[in-house]
């Protein structure tokens, strides 16, 4: 053993992270299903690629009005 080796360091984030997954068990799979539920999704490609041609080119200046 090295006597110059200081112990592990662990921040009080880190200690308050590990404390609350040993609280709670079940929390890395509850934030699974929450991400899931928001960012999960299956794209339809033809779908997106219809809605981005459908688009309509806004106008350099948004408030001006078209005068024939």
């Amino acid at each position: 053993m090295n006597i110059f080796r200081r112990p592990d360091y662990t921040s009080e984030a880190t200690q308050f992270l590990d404390q609350l997954k040993t609280q709670k068990p079940m929390l890395e799979a509850e934030q699974l299903k929450g991400r899931s539920l928001l960012w999960d999704k299956v794209i339809d490609r033809l779908a997106l690629k219809g809605f981005r041609s459908a688009k309509v080119k806004q106008q350099a200046y948004v408030y001006q009005t078209q005068h024939e």
